[in-house]
Order: C-alpha cells, then sequence, then structure tokens
C-alpha cells in the first residue's frame, strides 16, 4: 500500500513537472490584470475580436465602498475590490473611458423568488479566470457560477443546492444609461427580445438596439415576468404594487418597460447543473436565434469551453517568448490578449450587420468590425495588428471603408454602428496610410483618398471629423475660443494625420509618375507639399517663456494666465485635452528633430525631454506622451536613454497584478506599447511605417509571420546578455548585417529575418 502511495506521488510530481514544462501562452493569461485602478479591463468569458463576452457585475448595489456606477463616473462592469455580485451581464467594453453596454444581467438565487437587486445580490468567493472561462461561487446561495463563451453566444453553467433555485435576467439595469427593452416567452425553456443601449459619451443621439435569445436546458416549475410600478396617487389605496416591483405570475405574452425582468423557478436537488445560453445580435431577433442555434449546436459547457482556449491559444501562439521571468511572460500574454478584445465582429453568422448611422441591414462577404476607439489604437494597436494578424487589419480597414460608404465619413471613434465623435482628431488617416505604406494594398485606397481627402479640406460648417476646420486652413493652428476648449489638442492630432496623408499623396504621386499619369502625379506631389507644410504649424503653439505648447488666443497672442502643469489629474484645462502641456509638447512625432531646433537645439531637447521623466510629468496613461521615451533615439548618442526609460516604465507600470496597467488600457493601447517595447521596437510615428529600437525583455522572441504578405513565414528577435542586470544595447544586427541606426523601417525588419542584440 505504501509502495502504491509513493508510486503515486511520484506520477503526481512527474505530470506536475510535465505539465509546466508544456506551459502554453494561454496558460500566461492573467484576465484579473488591469482589473482595478481603472485599467477598466474585465475577466469575463469571451472569444479573439467576438461580439460576445460575459463578465461578473459588481458595480451595482455595493453595500460597501465607493466603487459602485451609481457614485461616481463608472465605465465597466468589474472592479477587483468589489466582491459583491448582481448578476453577469452580456456584451462588455474593455478598456474605455465611458459607461456603456454591461447589460442583461443574468443572475442564479435561491430560496424565496426576489427581483430587487437591492436584495438578491450577493458576495462570492473563489473566483477565477482564464482566456475564455470565469468561475466564482456565490456565498449567500452556495451555488457555483461558471461562464464560458464562442464569438456571438455565451453559456453558462450553475450548480445549485437542494431546494428552490432561481434564475433572473434584469432588463432594466445595467452599464449602459440608455432604458427600455422588450421581452417574450417563446416556450417553458427560451425567451427573446431587445434592448435599448448608447449615449456613449455625451452622445445622447448615439443610439441601437441589442437583441437576444436566451434557452435554458431545463424546464422551469414555474416562470413569469416582473416590473417596477409607478407609484400611484389615490389608486395606490387600492393597488399594493404601486412604486415596487411587481410579480407576474400568469401572465407570459409580452412585456414592456424601463426597469423590467423574467424569471424562472426550479425545484433542484443537491449540486443539481442547469445551463443558460445565450445568443446576441445587432441585427434582429432571428439573427439572435441563428447565431445561438449554429455556434452552440450540439456542444455541451466543456466542449464551448475548449473552442475558446483553442482560440485563444491559437492567436496567442503567433508570438512565442524564451527567457525572461514567470511575471514577465504573464505581463506579456495577458497584454496581447488585452490588444485581441476589440475592435470585435458586428456581423451575424449570415454576415448581416447593421449599417453605419442607418437603418439599413447589409451583408459583408468578410468580417465587419466594429469599437473603433481610434484615437487611442491608431497609434500602435493596428501596427501590432498589420505585422503580426494582417488578415484582420485588412479587414479592419475595409470595415472603415464601408463605413465611408454608408455614412459618408471614416470613423473617429465607432461603435455599433453609431459615430460617438468621441475625442479628436482624424484618427483613421495614420491607420489607413500606415496599412497601405507597409504593404497591405487589397483595399481601395483610392476610395480611402477620397475620404481623407475630403475630411482634411472640407469647411468646418460641413466637417465631421474636423468642425474648427476653417481656423486651421487658415491659420494654421487652432485657436482658444472657449475657456476649456481643446484647441491645442485637436491642432496636433490634426498634424499628424496631416503628415501621414503627405506620405500616402507621395507614394500615390510615384505610383501615378510610373503609370505615366504625369498631371495626376503632379496633383499628388503638390498636396503632398501642402499637407507636409501644414503639419508643421505645431510652432505657432511654442512658448518661449515656459518651454512648452500654448494656447493661442483669436487675436494671435498667447493664452494668459498660463500654467503648463495645469490639467493633471483630468482637473480642468484650456486648450489640452485630459492632460497638461507637457504631455503634449513634444507630441510632433513626424518632425522631431525639427521641434528640437524650435527648443534649441539637441541638448537643451534632451534636457527638457528628460526632465519629464525626472519630475515626474511623464504620464504613462494619456496617449499623447506615450512614445516620449523613443524621442531620445532621434538623437545619435542618447539612444540609452530609451533603453533605460523604456525598462523603467515597464517595470513600474506593468505588472501580474489586478492593477498591472497604468490606467484605463484605452481598449488595449496601453497593452501594446508594453508588448512592442518587450520584444524590442516601438512605432513611434503613426501613420510612418518605422520602428525605433529598444532593448528586449526576453532572449528570443519568435512572430510568426504570414508568408503570403511578408515574404517569410517568422520574424526572430534574439538577445543576448551578459547577466541578467544588463540593460543597454552594445551592438545590433539585422539579417545578419551589422546595424547602427536605432529607427529600422518596417520592410527593414520582416525581409531582415532575424534581429539581433548585444547587450552590455
Amino acid at each position: 500500500m505504501k509502495k502504491q502511495i509513493l508510486l503515486s506521488a511520484v506520477l503526481a510530481c512527474i505530470s506536475v513537472f510535465s505539465a509546466a514544462a508544456q506551459k502554453e501562452p494561454v496558460d500566461y493569461v492573467n484576465p484579473f490584470v488591469g482589473t482595478t485602478n481603472y485599467g477598466t479591463t474585465n475577466p469575463g468569458a469571451l472569444t479573439p475580436h467576438g461580439m460576445m463576452s460575459v463578465t461578473p457585475f459588481n458595480v451595482m448595489g455595493v453595500p460597501e465602498g465607493d466603487k459602485d456606477k451609481d457614485k461616481q463616473w463608472w465605465s465597466t462592469p468589474y472592479e477587483f475590490n468589489n466582491k459583491y455580485l448582481t448578476g453577469f451581464a452580456h456584451v462588455n467594453l474593455s478598456g474605455v473611458g465611458c459607461p456603456e453596454l454591461g447589460s442583461l444581467l443574468l443572475m442564479p438565487t435561491t430560496g424565496k423568488l426576489d427581483v430587487d437587486y437591492h436584495n438578491y445580490g450577493s458576495f462570492y468567493q473563489g473566483e477565477t479566470a482564464n482566456p475564455g472561462y470565469y468561475t466564482n461561487i456565490l456565498d449567500k446561495y452556495n451555488v457555483k457560477c461558471e461562464l464560458t463563451a464562442t464569438p456571438r453566444t455565451s453559456m453558462a453553467r450553475f450548480t445549485f443546492p437542494a431546494g428552490q433555485s432561481n434564475i433572473l435576467l434584469n432588463l432594466g439595469e445595467g452599464l449602459t444609461n440608455e432604458s427600455g427593452a422588450t421581452v417574450r416567452f417563446v416556450n417553458d425553456r427560451e425567451i427573446e427580445g431587445t434592448k435599448l443601449l448608447g449615449t456613449f459619451c455625451y452622445n445622447p443621439q448615439a443610439v441601437f438596439p441589442i437583441y437576444f435569445v436566451m434557452r435554458i436546458n431545463k424546464v422551469p416549475a414555474k416562470r413569469g415576468y416582473w416590473k417596477m410600478m409607478r407609484p400611484m396617487g389615490v389608486a395606490a389605496q387600492w393597488d399594493d404594487t404601486a412604486g415596487k416591483y411587481k410579480l407576474y405570475t400568469a401572465y407570459t405574452k409580452e412585456i414592456s418597460g424601463d426597469d423590467i425582468g423574467v424569471w424562472f423557478t426550479y425545484d433542484t436537488t443537491a449540486e443539481e447543473v442547469i445551463e443558460v445560453s445565450m445568443g446576441v445580435s445587432f441585427v434582429s431577433i432571428e439573427n439572435a436565434r441563428l447565431n445561438l442555434d449554429t455556434e452552440q449546436s450540439g456542444k455541451n459547457f466543456s466542449q464551448v469551453l475548449a473552442d475558446a482556449r483553442m482560440r485563444w491559444n491559437e492567436d496567442l501562439s503567433r508570438i512565442l517568448v524564451e527567457g525572461g521571468t514567470e511575471e514577465q511572460k504573464t505581463v506579456f500574454y495577458t497584454a496581447l490578449y488585452h490588444t485581441l478584445i476589440h475592435p470585435n465582429i458586428l456581423q451575424d453568422v449570415n454576415g448581416q450587420y447593421p449599417a453605419m448611422e442607418s437603418d439599413q441591414i447589409l451583408t459583408t462577404k468578410g468580417e465587419r468590425y466594429t469599437v473603433f476607439s481610434l484615437w487611442d489604437t491608431y497609434r500602435n494597436v493596428h501596427q501590432l495588428l498589420t505585422l503580426v494578424y494582417p488578415e484582420r487589419q485588412l479587414q479592419m480597414v475595409r470595415s472603415m471603408l464601408d463605413m465611408y460608404r454608408e455614412h459618408g465619413w471614416l470613423p473617429k471613434w465607432e461603435l455599433y454602428g453609431r459615430e460617438t465623435l468621441t475625442m479628436e482628431g482624424d484618427p483613421s488617416i495614420p491607420v489607413v496610410v500606415d496599412t497601405w505604406l507597409k504593404g497591405l494594398r487589397d483595399f481601395d485606397i483610392d476610395l480611402a483618398y477620397e475620404a481623407m481627402y475630403k475630411s482634411a479640406t472640407l469647411p468646418g460648417a460641413e466637417n465631421l471629423l474636423r468642425p474648427d476646420n476653417d481656423d486651421y486652413m487658415s491659420l494654421g493652428y487652432v485657436p482658444l475660443r472657449e475657456q476649456y476648449d481643446n484647441s491645442v489638442s485637436h491642432a496636433l492630432e490634426y498634424y499628424i494625420a496631416d503628415y501621414s496623408l503627405s506620405l500616402l499623396e507621395d507614394a500615390l504621386g510615384k505610383r501615378a509618375a510610373e503609370q505615366g499619369k504625369k498631371a495626376e502625379a503632379r496633383k499628388y506631389q503638390a498636396d503632398a507639399r501642402l499637407f507636409y507644410n501644414r503639419s508643421l504649424g505645431y510652432k505657432h503653439y511654442y512658448s518661449k517663456e515656459f518651454g512648452t505648447f500654448r494656447p493661442i488666443l483669436p487675436d494671435g497672442q498667447f493664452y494668459s494666465p498660463f500654467n503648463p502643469r495645469q490639467g493633471e489629474n483630468f482637473e480642468p484645462n484650456s486648450g489640452f485635452h485630459e492632460g497638461c502641456a507637457w504631455n503634449y509638447s513634444f507630441y510632433v512625432p513626424h518632425d522631431v528633430k525639427g521641434l528640437a531646433r524650435l527648443m534649441g537645439g539637441q541638448k537643451p531637447f534632451i534636457e527638457k525631454l528628460q526632465r519629464v521623466f525626472d519630475d515626474g510629468l511623464y504620464d504613462p496613461a494619456n496617449e499623447p506622451d506615450i512614445a516620449y521615451a523613443h524621442l531620445f533615439s532621434y538623437f545619435k548618442g542618447e539612444e540609452w536613454r530609451t533603453q533605460k526609460e523604456t525598462r523603467r516604465l515597464l517595470q513600474k507600470y506593468f505588472k501580474n497584478a489586478p492593477d498591472g496597467i497604468p490606467g484605463n488600457d484605452d481598449t488595449g493601447t496601453m497593452s501594446t506599447w508594453a508588448i512592442f517595447n518587450m520584444i524590442g521596437f516601438y512605432p513611434d510615428c503613426p501613420g510612418d511605417p518605422y520602428y525605433t529600437l529598444t532593448t528586449p525583455v526576453f532572449d528570443k522572441v519568435v512572430i510568426r509571420l504570414d508568408s503570403d504578405t511578408w515574404g517569410s513565414d517568422k520574424l526572430v528577435i534574439e538577445t543576448g546578455r551578459p547577466s541578467t542586470e544588463s540593460l543597454y544595447i552594445r551592438e545590433m544586427e539585422l539579417g545578419g548585417k551589422k546595424l547602427s541606426r536605432y529607427r529600422i523601417s518596417h520592410e527593414e525588419l520582416v525581409k531582415g529575418g532575424v534581429l539581433r542584440f548585444i547587450l552590455r
């Protein structure tokens, strides 16, 4: 007997070591990273770029603390430090700054039926999450909850104790600021309906419906609806439901209202499992059912989970890393996981989707994407997708062009077919230009140019994307016309967009010349000069007095009184959006050396830029300054500062912990910053197909490339380091040839095949 026990222990140890040796990328992901400190990620179950996500909703009715959606500005369905659940939300956003979606709240309970979330909420314990899976145990009910998902559907598995058990679907509450829903019973086990969502980031007209079908695998003992009734006057004497939740126990047709829900009651045995499946669509109830039937047909919970895990592992395995610590691998693969959540698909399994800003339903032959948080993602996310997931980046650009066909404008911050106009600038331009210049050209570039030229040149009164274009085109800058407008931020974004447009026009001009189209070539060349010169308008804002950018009044004078640090910590600020002047004054990535000359030359520029990091003026969660560390490498002999600061910032702000992202992840933008810098290069100038090199974290990185796209099936980054403390680059090789430059083109990178760093 003892021998058997010993043998079993040995075999168990072998099994553990074997499992450790076979650890896959998916095993390194920690979905709880970024779920506090306003990182606004959540640990819910989803698939890469999936429409469906299902996540614990713990920001409503919180009995203690202030992390409640109704107590402050709140933009996420989950907060790590909250432990009070009021349901599981279906279809959620990851890394955004405004409340939206997070509705269709599914909740298991036991005992007497109670539909008031103030009462039925429960503390929980034992929560675990990994890609495609989430679980916890509800203290109040002793119910084990498990969640998984397909691209367009979810499945919940509830394990109940013996006695009366209930399943609730709350359609009245959620993260969205919109209200109103309709639901009906199809049969004892199935319901269908719709709920209104929208009003994202101050746009009250940007609303849209979500359609759903929910199916339970067991017939309930009882079922019905609930609705919050209006308070009554005199009539309340004869109606005891006035101002209360009314239970409908004998009515099962259709019900509508602002605060309604559906309940199912069961007599369960101990450890009885009930599964609840949900399909959603933004087109119709019929499509929600089609999505559910198609993606879950013949599959149980374990099969759906296995498929979700496989999808994640395949995507994460496109980048394989060796060396580094276990924590660094977790940070890396979790960041990649976050980057692959948005943009997400919008079309149903039959290809149908809601057209942009229209009541039309159209059909796509490929993927139609949504959630284009472009002010964030144009800086690095789309560059990563272009390199590693080019087939998806192409589909995203095609989606953007389809939006132009449908709506007349490229997206700015698009959400489920509605343009929210959140943030500033003209961010589609750098994305499209970068994609095309790097060689992904299977889209209509002439249509794209038409769309970009339109937003760059139309007068402000006709211009959805650049409402202050009159001033910008006539003056070369945007003056401060209201105390707290974002004039400087607007202009800096336009400069980047116009520089990108000039690069494309230069390339199109060369193409036209090669084709013998001389007049067309001259037009492109002239426009390239025009937009390039416009991109240098940032010089108007430079104040020698403060050494920073400064708002300009309509009369051409600098705004006064002026404090370059005003705007820290999201306080109101004149001219700058969500930041101070220091967060924006180096945001001229297309003319770094020109900016240096403006600031007095290389030495004062470097000293001032270093001061940003030394004096705490750098905001790691504010997009305009996230590439500041890479600007040192534009100057020979100063590259070591890039290497030092990128490593320091990685160690300080990115951790395997709930607060392991430095603020809002911004639909993967912060995570992508970490990804690029951990593998040794970064696209610091949006639209320009170049990377700045820095010290990799890992000894070896293998990026699986699409050989049809890039002419090679992999890119290898190798790093030789004398010790774990080695930081600075001594020498570099690309494709076996010595490399002395710290900026290389995308073409050089993918053709080189092997990028080698030797550290000192």
